[in-house]
């Protein structure tokens, strides 16, 4: 797998990035949410540079240009709650994606021992498509790459992204052994620690909560 680290480079995501880990501005939800759809918007511009491209002959009303668009068909595939902010950052970008939703969630056996329960899937085919699964806190990694492999039973992508804004050291390098070698993560930032119960330290949270309240 290929890491992007976008905020190595400073721009302005990182006072979006900034404003969703501080506990006092990120108890306005609305501002949380935007702050991570516009943090989907950079990151997606990001990846858009690596697509393929095609020419296109454009009719304007003096004349005709040659443009060059991208011809990857793209599926969106986010898991449900916390992905859904993100999932629409990344949907502004490429509007005529189509989409998938996963709830996928830690199923707990003990404390610190859990396994990822997938209860429903919606999606479209993948099936020589450039899959993005899109999921704002990368702890485990192992609730991204369940939903991956099960995605798989609807056609095997010809490329695959991953779009994220926090990860864990531990997480990403679940993701390189569990993933394809040439697929790309696009993150945000990352963070050296996970605690005893698999969140991801400093990290900002439950971003699922902080979006839309707190679950029973």
């Amino acid at each position: 797998m290929i890491i992007k680290h976008v905020s190595e480079k400073n721009s302005i995501l990182n006072k979006f990035l900034s404003e969703i880990r501080d506990k006092e501005i990120q108890k306005d939800r609305l501002r949380f949410r935007a702050n991570i759809e516009r943090m989907g918007e950079i990151i997606s511009y990001e990846m858009s540079k690596t697509l393929d491209y095609v020419s296109k002959t454009v009719e304007t009303p003096l004349g005709t240009k040659q443009m060059y668009v991208p011809e990857n068909p793209i599926v969106l595939a986010s898991i449900l709650r916390a992905g859904l902010p993100l999932h629409m950052g990344v949907l502004h970008i490429f509007d005529d994606a189509e989409n998938a939703f996963i709830s996928a969630y830690r199923k707990h056996i003990t404390d610190k021992d859990f396994k990822i329960q997938i209860d429903y899937i919606a999606t479209p085919g993948i099936e020589d498509k450039t899959l993005v699964l899109v999921d704002p806190m990368l702890a485990t990694g192992k609730s991204l790459v369940g939903v991956y492999k099960k995605l798989l039973e609807f056609g095997t992508p010809k490329n695959v992204h991953v779009i994220s804004i926090i990860g864990s050291e531990y997480g990403i390098n679940y993701l390189k052994q569990n993933m394809p070698e040439n697929s790309f993560l696009w993150i945000a930032d990352f963070d050296h620690t996970l605690n005893d119960k698999g969140y991801i330290v400093p990290g900002l949270g439950d971003a699922g909560d902080l979006a839309y309240g707190r679950k029973l």
